[in-house]
């Protein structure tokens, strides 16, 4: 498995939820639909951005050890 793949499936995975996310809300406002964009969908997209970040920073880092180990 190759980081830079999972992060690109991760990001699309990303879009496609917050997409769907917009869709959703159009339909869904109410007390209960705003407690769930506050501490789930935005907690949720934060802790994923932050995990894509971090694979950037990883990926050039974890090829060079491979091919410094081959």
């Amino acid at each position: 498995m190759h980081l830079t793949s999972s992060a690109m499936e991760m990001s699309a995975a990303l879009k496609t939820l917050r997409l769907l996310w917009e869709e959703t809300r159009a339909g869904w406002n109410d007390p209960v639909s705003r407690d769930f964009e506050t501490n789930q969908w935005q907690t949720l997209e934060t802790r994923v951005s932050a995990a894509l970040r971090a694979m950037d920073v990883l990926a050039p880092v974890i090829m060079r050890a491979q091919k410094d180990c081959s």
